[in-house]
């Protein structure tokens, strides 16, 4: 497997991977009605400008089979927050979980926040995979609600990770 810097070009095979994803895994942690409002819709212009500068992209067999997206700058909304990156848009081709794809992407993700003075990663779980992430040094249990770019209400779990160099 290779991790490499998303493409502009590569973010029509991400919105399929995050599509995809989503039905098949989110299903039993959100009803059906917001699995379709949650992947309706065409590839928006604001998707393809935040994975091509924010994106990365595993490869295996010369095939797209996971995406995430960090961005490095990212404050917290407070003026004294210690550095922080906020992983965003992690999901893997429904065909390779459990391979770890996602575990390695999250890898590279931290190591791009770590070069880039990051001390803290913090993202938005989604209910189905709290436990990965968990599993990966995250900390957070309690619910609140993600406020999606397309205008959707999703139940999420805010969740941390410090990260040492």
């Amino acid at each position: 497997m290779q991790i490499r810097k998303a493409q502009r070009h590569d973010a029509t095979v991400a919105f399929d991977i995050r599509n995809q994803a989503i039905l098949s895994q989110c299903k039993g942690h959100y009803d059906d009605a917001m699995l379709v409002a949650w992947t309706d819709g065409e590839l928006p212009i604001t998707f393809v400008d935040a994975f091509s500068e924010h994106g990365y992209v595993a490869v295996v067999n010369d095939a797209v089979v996971g995406v995430g997206m960090i961005d490095v700058n990212h404050d917290a909304g407070k003026s004294f927050a210690v550095a922080t990156g906020m992983v965003d848009g992690m999901f893997v081709h429904p065909s390779t979980f459990g391979l770890g794809v996602g575990r390695a992407m999250l890898q590279q993700l931290e190591t791009v926040a770590i070069e880039a003075g990051c001390k803290k990663l913090i993202l938005d779980a989604s209910l189905n995979a709290a436990d990965f992430y968990r599993a990966c040094g995250f900390k957070g249990d309690k619910h609140s609600i993600y406020h999606s770019p397309r205008g959707l209400e999703l139940a999420c779990i805010p969740m941390e990770k410090l990260i040492i160099k």
